[in-house]
C-alpha cells in the first residue's frame, strides 16, 4: 500500500515506547511547507508533537519507499487504517531495513550539530524541531553537570579539601562528547536559569561549557593555520603532497590531543574549587569587601585551590596551572591580576581560555551584589580589552568571540525598527521576525533575515542596546509555531 495514513497520536505512542517512524514520502502542510522529508527517521516524540501542533492529524506511510513503523527492537509494527489512537499495535517480525535502522538526525543530509540554514521551503520547521531537541538535551546535560559539581563542592567543603577525581572525570568525558562541535549547546538555555542562589555551582559548569567551546574552536583554527604554514614552507617535499590535498584542519598538526583536552576541561570544571573554603559571608557579601576579605578571595586560586589539588593527589600540571593562574595577567600591564610569578607570554593558552570564559560568565550572570550584564556588551568589552595584544592571545580571543556568539540560537533579539525576532542560527545571525514594529504578533510568517547580509537596511539590523531575551520571557508575543515545547 503506497499511501497508508496513520493517526499521528498512534505514531507518537510508538516513538514514546522507543520505536522509529519513517514516512517514505515528503509531508507538507496546507500551505505547501515541507514539514518532514521522506528519508528522515523519526526517533524523538518532540518531532511528531511539533507536526501535530501545526494541524497535522495523520501521516502517510509509503511502504514502496521503505516507509513504515518499527518498535524499539527493530521489528516492523503493522498498523491498521483509521483514526483510532488507541488501536492495538500488531508486531510483524520483519527486520528494519538498513536504510532505516540507526540514529538519524532531523536533517536528511549529514551535518554538524548546528548546520548552516538554507533558505528553502521547510527548513524553518526542521530547524525549530532541531533547536527544541538541542535545548532538551542541553538542559538534561546541564542539570547532570550541576548535580556533579554540587556533589564535588560539597565533598570538598565537608572533607576539608578532598574529593573523588574519578566521579568528576566521568562527567567531564560526557560533556566533551556532547560538545562535539565548536558551538556551546548550553548557550541555547536561557540565562534566567542561572541565578546567584547557586552561583558557584552554576559558574563551574558554565565556565566549563564556554571553555570547551573556545577550546574546540581554537584547536581547529590554530591547527589549520599551522598546517597551512607547514604545507607552504615545504612545497617540494613529497611527504607533504598528501597533506596539500586535504583541508588544513585535517592535516597532521593539532595543538591539543584528546588526553590533554580531557585534563584541560577538568581544569575548567575545577578552576574555582578554592572558593569552597571561603566563608559564605565573605564570598556572597553584597557590600564592599574589606582589604582582608579581598585578600582572602584572591587566595582561592593560587593558595586554597592548589592546596585542594594537593590533598586530592591531583598531579596534573595542566589542572594545577588552570586552578592557580586563571586570574593572572594575559598581557603586560593588566591590572588587578594575581599571582605575579608568570609573565603574560608564559601563561599557557588553555589558562587564557579559562580566564576569558570566567570573566564572561561572571559578567552575564546575576550575582548577589550585581545584576547581569547584556551578553552583547560583555563580549564587546572583553574583545576591546584584549584585542591587539600578542598573536596567540588574538587566536584565543577570536575563538572566544566565534564560539560564544553574540546572539544564541533559540533566543529572542530586537531589531533596530522595534521588531522582535527568533534566532534560527546564531552565526550570522539568521533570524525570523515574528512581531511588527509595535511589538504585535504577526499574523503571517515572515521570511528569515540574514543579519550578516550587507544589503540589509539599518532598520533591519540587530539593536545592540537591548538585551537578548528568552522565548519564555516574551511568551505572550510568540506565534503558535514558536510556542511548541514552552510553558509561560
Amino acid at each position: 500500500m503506497v499511501n497508508k495514513r496513520i493517526n499521528i497520536d498512534t505514531l507518537i505512542e510508538v516513538v514514546r515506547r522507543g520505536g522509529k517512524v519513517k514516512t517514505g514520502i515528503d509531508v507538507f502542510d496546507a500551505r505547501g511547507t515541507l514539514l518532514l522529508e521522506k528519508d528522515v527517521v523519526v526517533t524523538q516524540v518532540k518531532t511528531l508533537e511539533v507536526i501535530k501542533a501545526l494541524g497535522i492529524g495523520t501521516l502517510p506511510l509509503n511502504s514502496d519507499n521503505y516507509g513504515g513503523v518499527w518498535d524499539g527492537d527493530g521489528n516492523y509494527v503493522k498498523l491498521g487504517d483509521g483514526n483510532d489512537p488507541g488501536e492495538k499495535l500488531s508486531v510483524k517480525r520483519d527486520v528494519m531495513p538498513q536504510s532505516v535502522s540507526g540514529s538519524v538526525s532531523l536533517q536528511s543530509e549529514p551535518s554538524s550539530r548546528h548546520p548552516v540554514i538554507k533558505k528553502e521551503i521547510g527548513t524553518i520547521e526542521r530547524r525549530l524541531m532541531e533547536i527544541n531537541e538541542i535545548k532538551k538535551e542541553s538542559l538534561e546535560r546541564y542539570t547532570t553537570a550541576k548535580r556533579q559539581a554540587r556533589k564535588v563542592l560539597t565533598e570538598i567543603k565537608y572533607s576539608g579539601g578532598e574529593f573523588n577525581y574519578d566521579v568528576v572525570e566521568r562527567s567531564i568525558t560526557e560533556l566533551i562528547n556532547f560538545f562535539e562541535g565548536a558551538e556551546n549547546p548550553f548557550s541555547y538555555l536561557g540565562r534566567d536559569l542561572f541565578g546567584y542562589d547557586d552561583y558557584l555551582v552554576t559558574h563551574c559548569v558554565n565556565v566549563c561549557a564556554v571553555g570547551i567551546a573556545i577550546l574546540n574552536r581554537f584547536n581547529s583554527s590554530f591547527g589549520a593555520m599551522v598546517n597551512r604554514q607547514i604545507a607552504t614552507a615545504f612545497p617540494s617535499d613529497q611527504s607533504f603532497t598528501a597533506m596539500n590535498a586535504v583541508k588544513p584542519e585535517e592535516g597532521p598538526y593539532r595543538c591539543y590531543y584528546p588526553d590533554e583536552i580531557r585534563e584541560i576541561v577538568m581544569g575548567f570544571f575545577l578552576h574555582d574549587i578554592g572558593k569552597v573554603l571561603i566563608p559564605d559571608a565573605v564570598l556572597y557579601k553584597k557590600g564592599m569587601l574589606t582589604a582582608m576579605e579581598f585578600d582572602m578571595i584572591r587566595k582561592h586560586s593560587y593558595q586554597m585551590g592548589a592546596s585542594i589539588l594537593e590533598k586530592s593527589q591531583i598531579k596534573s600540571i595542566i589542572i594545577n596551572n588552570i586552578v592557580k593562574y586563571h586570574h593572572t595577567k594575559l598581557f603586560d600591564g593588566e591590572k588587578r591580576c594575581y599571582p605575579h610569578d608568570l609573565t603574560s607570554l608564559d601563561v599557557p593558552s588553555y589558562v587564557k581560555m579559562c580566564k576569558l570564559a570566567d570573566i564572561y560568565d561572571a559578567m552575564i550572570s546575576k550575582q548577589c551584589y550585581k545584576e547581569a550584564h547584556n551578553p552583547i556588551g560583555a563580549v564587546t568589552d572583553i574583545f576591546r580589552k584584549y584585542a591587539g595584544k600578542d598573536h596567540m592571545l588574538q587566536f584565543i580571543l577570536h575563538a572566544f568571540v566565534k564560539s560564544i556568539g553574540i546572539y544564541p540560537t533559540g533566543s529572542i533579539i530586537y531589531l533596530a525598527n522595534g521588531q522582535m525576532a527568533y534566532v534560527l542560527d546564531g552565526h550570522g545571525p539568521l533570524v525570523l521576525p515574528f512581531t511588527d514594529v509595535d511589538g504585535k504578533t504577526l499574523k503571517e510568517r515572515a521570511n528569515p533575515l540574514d543579519l550578516s547580509d550587507k544589503s540589509l537596511d539599518k532598520e533591519h539590523k540587530a539593536d545592540s542596546y537591548r538585551s537578548v531575551q528568552t522565548p519564555v520571557a516574551v511568551f505572550d508575543q510568540l506565534p503558535s509555531y514558536l510556542k511548541v515545547g514552552l510553558s509561560a
